[in-house]
């Protein structure tokens, strides 16, 4: 089947409004860190409590089982009581800041790191390599650390560095739709 000229000239519309959107975040997150954290942290708490939930309801109906099934339960527990505290935390402000979240987000990821670390390292006779596993883990910790002694600083590079990422993609975007647009018209 094929494309008329005018539907490809939408799919060149259509990705280059993707990368304006994309462009516009990423000026926003360079711009302004800590808005774009507070964003982002709202974002990642829906995203965090919908894993959890979809995890849960993965190992209790829909037959999702692993090799470590306790494993599976906190790991997807913590993702969604993660994800709740992230959503209840605008309305206790007080309570609740940047800097707690990004503790919190440093104490998961220890876990998480030190819990991949510790279940690889003792099932090692069911797998080929373990050294990406550990080193994930090892990468878990790390980033675990780091958020812990420095939560401000860490979220706020890391938003920088997400907006300096989100302006490349969206320049990635313009070109792929300028080569759609060009294409229409050959059509």
């Amino acid at each position: 089947m094929t494309v008329s000229g005018k539907t490809k000239r939408r799919f060149a519309l259509a990705t280059a409004l993707r990368g304006v959107f994309m462009l516009l975040a990423g000026l926003y997150a360079v711009i302004w860190p800590t808005e774009a954290l507070t964003v982002l942290v709202l974002a990642g708490g829906i995203l965090l409590a919908i894993d959890g939930v979809l995890g849960l309801w993965s190992l209790t109906f829909g037959g999702g089982k692993s090799g470590n099934y306790w494993f599976d339960v906190a790991s997807n527990g913590l993702s969604l009581l993660l994800g709740l505290l992230i959503l209840v935390s605008p309305l206790l402000a007080t309570i609740f800041t940047v800097t707690v979240m990004a503790t919190l987000v440093g104490i998961v990821a220890l876990v998480v790191g030190v819990m991949q670390i510790v279940v690889i390292t003792r099932e090692r006779e069911h797998y080929a390599r373990i050294w990406p596993v550990v080193l994930s883990g090892v990468s878990y910790v790390l980033l675990g650390l780091l958020f812990l002694f420095f939560p401000l600083l860490t979220a706020s590079i890391g938003v920088i560095f997400g907006g300096v990422l989100l302006i490349m993609f969206s320049f990635g975007l313009f070109g792929w739709a300028w080569r759609l647009y060009q294409r229409s018209k050959a059509a």
